[in-house]
Protein backbone atom coordinates (compact mmCIF):
# COMPACT_ATOMS: atom_id res chain seq x y z
CA UNK A 1 0.00 0.00 0.00
CA UNK A 2 1.26 3.45 -0.95
CA UNK A 3 -0.37 6.75 -0.05
CA UNK A 4 0.61 10.01 -1.70
CA UNK A 5 -0.22 13.30 0.07
CA UNK A 6 0.01 16.76 -1.50
CA UNK A 7 0.87 19.74 0.71
CA UNK A 8 0.47 23.00 -1.25
CA UNK A 9 2.10 25.46 1.18
CA UNK A 10 3.01 26.10 4.79
CA UNK A 11 -0.20 27.96 5.69
CA UNK A 12 -3.40 28.26 3.69
CA UNK A 13 -3.34 31.70 2.11
CA UNK A 14 0.43 31.89 1.77
CA UNK A 15 0.04 31.03 -1.92
CA UNK A 16 1.78 28.52 -4.19
CA UNK A 17 2.81 28.40 -7.86
CA UNK A 18 0.11 27.02 -10.11
CA UNK A 19 2.76 25.22 -12.20
CA UNK A 20 3.91 23.27 -9.13
CA UNK A 21 0.35 22.47 -8.12
CA UNK A 22 -0.64 21.16 -11.55
CA UNK A 23 2.54 19.08 -11.74
CA UNK A 24 1.73 17.60 -8.32
CA UNK A 25 -1.85 16.76 -9.36
CA UNK A 26 -0.50 14.81 -12.34
CA UNK A 27 1.17 12.46 -9.84
CA UNK A 28 -2.33 11.46 -8.63
CA UNK A 29 -2.18 12.17 -4.89
CA UNK A 30 -4.65 10.44 -2.57
CA UNK A 31 -5.41 13.62 -0.62
CA UNK A 32 -4.65 17.32 -0.47
CA UNK A 33 -3.85 18.52 3.04
CA UNK A 34 -2.98 22.05 4.15
CA UNK A 35 -2.39 23.48 7.59
CA UNK A 36 -3.91 26.92 8.18
CA UNK A 37 -2.89 27.77 11.71
CA UNK A 38 -0.13 28.88 14.02
CA UNK A 39 0.50 30.66 17.31
CA UNK A 40 3.81 32.03 15.98
CA UNK A 41 2.34 35.55 15.82
CA UNK A 42 1.17 35.39 19.43
CA UNK A 43 -2.31 35.51 20.95
CA UNK A 44 -3.81 38.42 19.00
CA UNK A 45 -5.52 36.43 16.22
CA UNK A 46 -7.16 34.11 18.71
CA UNK A 47 -8.17 36.88 21.09
CA UNK A 48 -9.45 39.24 18.39
CA UNK A 49 -11.18 36.46 16.47
CA UNK A 50 -9.51 37.36 13.17
CA UNK A 51 -7.74 35.20 10.58
CA UNK A 52 -4.00 34.96 9.99
CA UNK A 53 -4.37 35.69 6.26
CA UNK A 54 -6.76 37.88 4.28
CA UNK A 55 -10.03 36.52 2.96
CA UNK A 56 -8.81 37.25 -0.57
CA UNK A 57 -5.69 35.11 -0.08
CA UNK A 58 -7.61 32.28 1.58
CA UNK A 59 -10.18 32.21 -1.23
CA UNK A 60 -7.50 32.25 -3.92
CA UNK A 61 -5.78 29.20 -2.42
CA UNK A 62 -9.00 27.35 -1.58
CA UNK A 63 -10.41 27.86 -5.08
CA UNK A 64 -7.47 26.05 -6.65
CA UNK A 65 -7.34 23.37 -3.97
CA UNK A 66 -11.05 22.63 -4.23
CA UNK A 67 -10.88 22.48 -8.03
CA UNK A 68 -7.97 20.05 -7.87
CA UNK A 69 -9.57 17.85 -5.22
CA UNK A 70 -12.84 17.72 -7.14
CA UNK A 71 -11.11 16.88 -10.42
CA UNK A 72 -9.27 13.92 -8.87
CA UNK A 73 -12.11 12.88 -6.56
CA UNK A 74 -9.89 13.07 -3.47
CA UNK A 75 -10.48 14.71 -0.08
CA UNK A 76 -9.22 18.16 0.85
CA UNK A 77 -8.31 18.59 4.54
CA UNK A 78 -7.65 21.93 6.27
CA UNK A 79 -6.07 21.99 9.72
CA UNK A 80 -6.62 24.85 12.22
CA UNK A 81 -9.10 26.64 9.97
CA UNK A 82 -8.82 30.41 9.90
CA UNK A 83 -5.52 30.37 11.75
CA UNK A 84 -6.50 29.95 15.39
CA UNK A 85 -9.17 27.30 14.87
CA UNK A 86 -11.92 28.67 17.11
CA UNK A 87 -15.52 28.38 15.93
CA UNK A 88 -15.41 31.93 14.54
CA UNK A 89 -12.29 31.14 12.48
CA UNK A 90 -13.67 27.81 11.30
CA UNK A 91 -17.00 29.31 10.23
CA UNK A 92 -15.08 32.07 8.42
CA UNK A 93 -13.32 29.36 6.40
CA UNK A 94 -16.56 27.45 5.84
CA UNK A 95 -18.20 30.59 4.45
CA UNK A 96 -15.39 30.91 1.88
CA UNK A 97 -15.62 27.21 0.97
CA UNK A 98 -19.39 27.41 0.46
CA UNK A 99 -19.02 30.56 -1.63
CA UNK A 100 -16.48 28.84 -3.89
CA UNK A 101 -18.60 25.69 -4.12
CA UNK A 102 -21.58 27.75 -5.23
CA UNK A 103 -19.46 29.41 -7.90
CA UNK A 104 -18.30 25.96 -9.04
CA UNK A 105 -21.83 24.54 -9.09
CA UNK A 106 -20.72 21.87 -6.61
CA UNK A 107 -22.41 20.53 -3.49
CA UNK A 108 -19.46 18.98 -1.62
CA UNK A 109 -19.84 16.77 1.41
CA UNK A 110 -18.17 18.83 4.17
CA UNK A 111 -17.13 17.68 7.64
CA UNK A 112 -16.54 20.55 10.08
CA UNK A 113 -14.72 19.53 13.28
CA UNK A 114 -15.01 22.12 16.03
CA UNK A 115 -12.36 22.55 18.73
CA UNK A 116 -13.87 24.92 21.29
CA UNK A 117 -13.66 23.84 24.93
CA UNK A 118 -16.33 24.83 27.50
CA UNK A 119 -14.84 26.94 30.28
CA UNK A 120 -16.71 25.02 32.97
CA UNK A 121 -15.02 21.80 31.80
CA UNK A 122 -11.62 23.47 32.15
CA UNK A 123 -12.38 24.56 35.71
CA UNK A 124 -13.61 21.06 36.54
CA UNK A 125 -10.44 19.54 35.10
CA UNK A 126 -8.35 21.96 37.13
CA UNK A 127 -10.16 20.98 40.34
CA UNK A 128 -9.50 17.34 39.47
CA UNK A 129 -5.79 17.94 38.87
CA UNK A 130 -5.97 17.32 35.11
CA UNK A 131 -4.53 20.70 34.08
CA UNK A 132 -0.86 21.63 33.90
CA UNK A 133 0.89 24.69 32.39
CA UNK A 134 2.96 24.33 29.23
CA UNK A 135 5.93 25.98 30.97
CA UNK A 136 6.92 27.49 34.30
CA UNK A 137 6.21 30.99 32.95
CA UNK A 138 2.52 30.29 32.29
CA UNK A 139 0.26 31.69 35.03
CA UNK A 140 -2.36 29.48 36.64
CA UNK A 141 -5.90 29.49 35.31
CA UNK A 142 -8.34 31.35 37.57
CA UNK A 143 -12.07 31.82 37.29
CA UNK A 144 -11.50 35.55 36.80
CA UNK A 145 -8.98 35.23 33.96
CA UNK A 146 -11.02 32.49 32.35
CA UNK A 147 -14.09 34.72 32.45
CA UNK A 148 -12.11 37.45 30.66
CA UNK A 149 -10.85 34.98 28.06
CA UNK A 150 -12.65 35.30 24.73
CA UNK A 151 -12.73 31.55 24.21
CA UNK A 152 -10.57 28.47 24.55
CA UNK A 153 -9.61 26.01 21.83
CA UNK A 154 -7.77 22.71 22.04
CA UNK A 155 -5.42 21.08 19.56
CA UNK A 156 -7.18 17.96 18.30
CA UNK A 157 -5.22 14.84 17.48
CA UNK A 158 -5.92 12.41 14.65
CA UNK A 159 -8.93 10.72 16.25
CA UNK A 160 -11.66 13.25 15.29
CA UNK A 161 -10.18 13.55 11.80
CA UNK A 162 -10.16 9.77 11.39
CA UNK A 163 -13.80 9.74 12.46
CA UNK A 164 -14.59 12.35 9.82
CA UNK A 165 -12.73 10.45 7.10
CA UNK A 166 -14.91 7.41 7.80
CA UNK A 167 -17.82 9.45 6.41
CA UNK A 168 -16.05 9.83 3.03
CA UNK A 169 -16.06 13.66 2.97
CA UNK A 170 -15.02 15.81 0.03
CA UNK A 171 -13.71 18.48 2.40
CA UNK A 172 -12.70 18.36 6.06
CA UNK A 173 -12.42 21.68 7.91
CA UNK A 174 -10.73 21.17 11.27
CA UNK A 175 -10.82 23.66 14.08
CA UNK A 176 -7.58 24.00 16.04
CA UNK A 177 -5.48 20.93 15.29
CA UNK A 178 -2.03 19.63 16.09
CA UNK A 179 -0.12 20.66 12.97
CA UNK A 180 0.83 17.16 11.70
CA UNK A 181 -2.53 15.60 12.66
CA UNK A 182 -4.45 16.27 9.41
CA UNK A 183 -1.63 14.75 7.37
CA UNK A 184 -1.15 11.83 9.74
CA UNK A 185 -4.86 11.00 9.70
CA UNK A 186 -4.82 10.45 5.93
CA UNK A 187 -2.08 7.85 6.19
CA UNK A 188 -3.50 6.16 9.28
CA UNK A 189 -6.93 5.92 7.66
CA UNK A 190 -5.23 3.86 4.93
CA UNK A 191 -3.47 1.56 7.39
CA UNK A 192 0.03 3.02 7.58
CA UNK A 193 2.30 3.01 10.64
CA UNK A 194 1.24 5.93 12.89
CA UNK A 195 4.86 6.85 13.63
CA UNK A 196 5.60 7.28 9.94
CA UNK A 197 2.34 9.16 9.41
CA UNK A 198 3.07 11.67 12.17
CA UNK A 199 6.66 12.15 11.04
CA UNK A 200 5.60 12.71 7.44
CA UNK A 201 3.00 15.18 8.69
CA UNK A 202 5.71 17.07 10.55
CA UNK A 203 7.67 17.39 7.30
CA UNK A 204 4.74 18.23 4.99
CA UNK A 205 2.97 20.83 7.13
CA UNK A 206 5.49 23.52 6.18
CA UNK A 207 5.34 23.03 2.41
CA UNK A 208 8.78 22.98 0.80
CA UNK A 209 10.57 24.50 3.77
CA UNK A 210 12.57 21.26 4.03
CA UNK A 211 13.90 21.59 0.46
CA UNK A 212 16.81 23.61 -0.94
CA UNK A 213 16.08 26.42 -1.62
CA UNK A 214 13.37 26.26 1.00
CA UNK A 215 10.12 28.18 1.16
CA UNK A 216 6.72 27.79 2.78
CA UNK A 217 5.09 28.93 -0.48
CA UNK A 218 5.50 25.90 -2.74
CA UNK A 219 4.10 22.41 -3.21
CA UNK A 220 5.49 19.34 -1.41
CA UNK A 221 4.67 15.67 -1.89
CA UNK A 222 5.07 12.81 0.57
CA UNK A 223 4.47 9.14 -0.07
CA UNK A 224 3.99 6.51 2.64
CA UNK A 225 4.68 2.83 2.14
CA UNK A 226 5.01 -0.21 4.40
CA UNK A 227 8.27 0.74 6.15
CA UNK A 228 9.01 4.39 5.43
CA UNK A 229 8.14 7.46 3.42
CA UNK A 230 9.65 9.61 0.70
CA UNK A 231 9.39 13.38 0.25
CA UNK A 232 10.06 15.60 -2.75
CA UNK A 233 9.11 19.02 -4.09
CA UNK A 234 6.75 19.37 -7.02
CA UNK A 235 9.13 21.95 -8.52
CA UNK A 236 12.24 19.97 -9.58
CA UNK A 237 14.39 23.04 -8.95
CA UNK A 238 13.84 22.51 -5.22
CA UNK A 239 15.86 19.57 -3.94
CA UNK A 240 15.35 17.56 -0.78
CA UNK A 241 18.56 16.22 0.75
CA UNK A 242 19.08 14.03 3.81
CA UNK A 243 20.46 17.06 5.62
CA UNK A 244 17.64 19.41 4.67
CA UNK A 245 14.92 16.92 5.67
CA UNK A 246 16.67 15.88 8.88
CA UNK A 247 17.18 19.54 9.78
CA UNK A 248 13.49 20.24 9.31
CA UNK A 249 12.72 17.39 11.69
CA UNK A 250 14.28 19.63 14.38
CA UNK A 251 12.00 22.53 13.42
CA UNK A 252 9.99 24.10 16.26
CA UNK A 253 10.83 21.49 18.88
CA UNK A 254 12.27 21.73 22.38
CA UNK A 255 14.11 18.43 21.93
CA UNK A 256 16.20 17.33 18.92
CA UNK A 257 14.43 14.00 18.33
CA UNK A 258 11.40 13.82 20.66
CA UNK A 259 8.14 15.26 19.35
CA UNK A 260 5.10 15.38 21.62
CA UNK A 261 1.52 15.62 20.43
CA UNK A 262 -1.99 14.79 21.62
CA UNK A 263 -1.68 11.30 23.11
CA UNK A 264 1.63 10.51 21.39
CA UNK A 265 5.38 10.86 21.74
CA UNK A 266 7.30 10.52 18.50
CA UNK A 267 10.86 9.21 18.89
CA UNK A 268 13.06 10.04 15.90
CA UNK A 269 16.39 9.05 17.44
CA UNK A 270 16.74 5.98 15.20
CA UNK A 271 15.61 7.60 11.95
CA UNK A 272 17.61 7.22 8.78
CA UNK A 273 17.51 9.84 6.02
CA UNK A 274 18.74 8.60 2.62
CA UNK A 275 18.84 10.08 -0.85
CA UNK A 276 16.27 8.20 -2.93
CA UNK A 277 16.80 9.93 -6.26
CA UNK A 278 17.30 13.43 -7.55
CA UNK A 279 15.67 15.74 -5.02
CA UNK A 280 13.96 12.88 -3.13
CA UNK A 281 14.69 11.64 0.39
CA UNK A 282 13.56 8.40 2.02
CA UNK A 283 12.97 8.30 5.79
CA UNK A 284 12.74 5.18 7.95
CA UNK A 285 12.97 4.31 11.63
CA UNK A 286 10.33 6.60 13.17
CA UNK A 287 8.91 5.22 16.41
CA UNK A 288 5.95 6.14 18.60
CA UNK A 289 4.72 5.63 22.15
CA UNK A 290 1.39 6.50 23.76
CA UNK A 291 1.50 8.38 27.08
CA UNK A 292 -1.65 9.52 28.94
CA UNK A 293 -3.74 11.55 26.50
CA UNK A 294 -3.47 15.34 26.86
CA UNK A 295 -4.72 18.12 24.63
CA UNK A 296 -3.13 21.56 24.49
CA UNK A 297 -5.49 24.40 25.45
CA UNK A 298 -5.11 27.92 24.04
CA UNK A 299 -7.05 30.98 25.16
CA UNK A 300 -6.43 34.73 25.00
CA UNK A 301 -7.76 37.72 26.90
CA UNK A 302 -7.47 41.46 26.34
CA UNK A 303 -5.20 43.20 28.84
CA UNK A 304 -4.43 46.62 27.34
CA UNK A 305 -4.33 48.88 24.27
CA UNK A 306 -1.35 49.88 22.15
CA UNK A 307 -0.23 52.98 20.23
CA UNK A 308 3.11 53.08 18.44
CA UNK A 309 5.35 55.33 16.33
CA UNK A 310 7.93 54.55 13.65
CA UNK A 311 10.73 57.05 13.04
CA UNK A 312 14.31 57.30 11.80
CA UNK A 313 17.32 58.80 13.55
CA UNK A 314 20.52 59.83 11.74
CA UNK A 315 22.22 62.23 14.15
CA UNK A 316 25.35 60.49 15.52
CA UNK A 317 25.23 62.65 18.64
CA UNK A 318 21.73 61.39 19.45
CA UNK A 319 22.53 57.79 18.52
CA UNK A 320 25.47 57.84 20.91
CA UNK A 321 23.25 58.79 23.86
CA UNK A 322 19.92 57.06 23.13
CA UNK A 323 19.50 55.55 26.59
CA UNK A 324 20.19 58.87 28.27
CA UNK A 325 17.71 60.76 26.06
CA UNK A 326 15.01 58.14 26.35
CA UNK A 327 15.27 58.02 30.13
CA UNK A 328 14.85 61.81 30.17
CA UNK A 329 11.88 61.60 27.78
CA UNK A 330 10.16 59.05 30.00
CA UNK A 331 10.76 61.21 33.09
CA UNK A 332 9.20 64.20 31.35
CA UNK A 333 6.15 62.14 30.34
CA UNK A 334 5.76 60.82 33.89
CA UNK A 335 6.01 64.35 35.24
CA UNK A 336 3.42 65.69 32.83
CA UNK A 337 0.98 62.83 33.55
CA UNK A 338 1.59 62.73 37.30
CA UNK A 339 -2.17 62.23 37.75
CA UNK A 340 -2.04 58.86 35.91
CA UNK A 341 -0.87 55.83 37.93
CA UNK A 342 2.51 54.73 36.56
CA UNK A 343 1.53 51.06 36.68
CA UNK A 344 -1.35 51.69 34.24
CA UNK A 345 0.92 52.23 31.22
CA UNK A 346 4.27 51.17 29.72
CA UNK A 347 6.64 52.98 27.35
CA UNK A 348 9.05 50.85 25.33
CA UNK A 349 11.74 51.81 22.80
CA UNK A 350 13.19 49.52 20.11
CA UNK A 351 16.25 50.47 18.03
CA UNK A 352 16.42 48.62 14.71
CA UNK A 353 19.97 48.68 13.39
CA UNK A 354 21.44 48.71 16.88
CA UNK A 355 19.73 46.22 19.19
CA UNK A 356 16.20 45.92 17.81
CA UNK A 357 16.21 42.13 17.63
CA UNK A 358 18.26 40.98 20.63
CA UNK A 359 17.94 44.01 22.89
CA UNK A 360 20.34 43.94 25.83
CA UNK A 361 21.70 40.56 24.65
CA UNK A 362 23.16 42.09 21.46
CA UNK A 363 26.96 41.57 21.59
CA UNK A 364 27.85 44.01 18.79
CA UNK A 365 27.42 47.53 20.18
CA UNK A 366 29.06 49.27 17.20
CA UNK A 367 27.13 52.48 16.60
CA UNK A 368 25.54 52.69 13.13
CA UNK A 369 25.13 55.90 11.16
CA UNK A 370 21.32 55.61 11.40
CA UNK A 371 18.70 53.56 13.20
CA UNK A 372 15.03 52.86 12.84
CA UNK A 373 13.20 53.72 16.05
CA UNK A 374 9.96 52.12 17.13
CA UNK A 375 8.40 53.09 20.39
CA UNK A 376 5.11 51.97 21.81
CA UNK A 377 2.86 52.85 24.69
CA UNK A 378 0.69 50.15 26.22
CA UNK A 379 -2.06 51.40 28.54
CA UNK A 380 -5.35 50.26 30.01
CA UNK A 381 -7.39 52.36 27.56
CA UNK A 382 -6.82 53.38 23.94
CA UNK A 383 -7.35 57.04 24.81
CA UNK A 384 -4.61 56.87 27.44
CA UNK A 385 -2.24 55.03 25.10
CA UNK A 386 -2.82 57.62 22.36
CA UNK A 387 -2.28 60.58 24.71
CA UNK A 388 0.88 59.26 26.36
CA UNK A 389 2.33 58.18 23.02
CA UNK A 390 1.75 61.65 21.56
CA UNK A 391 3.48 63.27 24.52
CA UNK A 392 6.37 60.81 24.28
CA UNK A 393 6.74 61.53 20.58
CA UNK A 394 6.75 65.32 20.97
CA UNK A 395 9.15 65.16 23.92
CA UNK A 396 11.55 62.94 21.94
CA UNK A 397 11.22 65.01 18.76
CA UNK A 398 12.32 68.25 20.44
CA UNK A 399 14.52 67.00 23.28
CA UNK A 400 17.61 69.24 23.55
CA UNK A 401 20.48 66.87 24.26
CA UNK A 402 24.04 68.21 24.70
CA UNK A 403 25.81 68.81 21.39
CA UNK A 404 22.67 69.13 19.29
CA UNK A 405 23.28 71.59 16.42
CA UNK A 406 19.80 71.79 14.93
CA UNK A 407 16.39 72.45 16.46
CA UNK A 408 14.45 71.16 13.43
CA UNK A 409 13.69 67.87 15.15
CA UNK A 410 15.38 64.64 16.18
CA UNK A 411 13.09 62.17 14.37
CA UNK A 412 12.21 61.55 10.72
CA UNK A 413 8.71 60.12 10.31
CA UNK A 414 7.89 57.93 7.28
CA UNK A 415 4.13 58.28 7.78
CA UNK A 416 1.59 60.96 8.57
CA UNK A 417 -0.05 60.69 10.98
CA UNK A 418 2.95 59.43 12.86
CA UNK A 419 1.03 57.87 15.77
CA UNK A 420 -0.69 54.58 14.99
CA UNK A 421 -3.49 53.41 17.28
CA UNK A 422 -3.07 49.65 17.17
CA UNK A 423 -5.99 48.66 19.37
CA UNK A 424 -6.36 45.82 21.88
CA UNK A 425 -3.39 43.87 23.24
CA UNK A 426 -3.94 40.21 24.11
CA UNK A 427 -2.03 37.70 26.20
CA UNK A 428 -2.34 33.94 26.42
CA UNK A 429 -4.44 33.47 29.53
CA UNK A 430 -4.73 29.74 28.82
CA UNK A 431 -1.69 27.85 27.52
CA UNK A 432 -2.03 24.53 29.29
CA UNK A 433 -2.38 20.79 28.87
CA UNK A 434 -5.62 19.10 29.84
CA UNK A 435 -5.64 15.33 30.35
CA UNK A 436 -8.71 13.62 28.91
CA UNK A 437 -10.06 10.08 28.79
CA UNK A 438 -11.76 10.42 25.40
CA UNK A 439 -9.89 12.13 22.52
CA UNK A 440 -13.18 12.57 20.64
CA UNK A 441 -15.23 14.18 23.39
CA UNK A 442 -14.46 17.84 22.72
CA UNK A 443 -14.37 17.72 18.93
CA UNK A 444 -17.90 17.33 17.50
CA UNK A 445 -18.32 16.88 13.75
CA UNK A 446 -20.91 18.84 11.80
CA UNK A 447 -21.79 17.43 8.37
CA UNK A 448 -22.93 19.83 5.66
CA UNK A 449 -23.79 19.51 1.98
CA UNK A 450 -23.99 16.36 -0.05
CA UNK A 451 -27.63 15.97 1.13
CA UNK A 452 -26.46 15.55 4.70
CA UNK A 453 -26.66 18.09 7.55
CA UNK A 454 -26.13 16.74 11.05
CA UNK A 455 -23.87 16.83 14.09
CA UNK A 456 -22.00 13.77 15.37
Amino acid sequence: MRTLILSPCGILGYGFPNESFQAALKQRPDAIVVDAGSTDAGPHKLGAGVAIVSRMAAKKDLSRLMEGARRLGIPLLVGSSGGSGARKHTMWTLDIVQEIAKEMGWDPRIAVILADIPKEDILMAQREGRIEPMSVNVPAITEETLKETNGVVAQMGVEPILRALEGRPDIVLCGRAYDPASFAAVGMARGHDPALCYHLGKILECGTLCAEPGTAKDVMLGQLDDDGFEVWAADPRRKCTPTSVAAHTFYEKDHPYILKGPGIVLDLSCCAFRQAGDGRVRVTGSRITYPPYAIKLEGARRVAYRTFVLAGIRDPMLISRLDEVEEAVVRSVESYYDDIPRDSYQIRFVHYGLDGVMGSLEPDRTLPHEIGLMFEVIADTQEKADAICATTRSAYLHYGYPGRKSTAGNLAFPFAPSDISFGPVYVFSVYHLMYVDDPLRYFPIEWLGGDRNETV
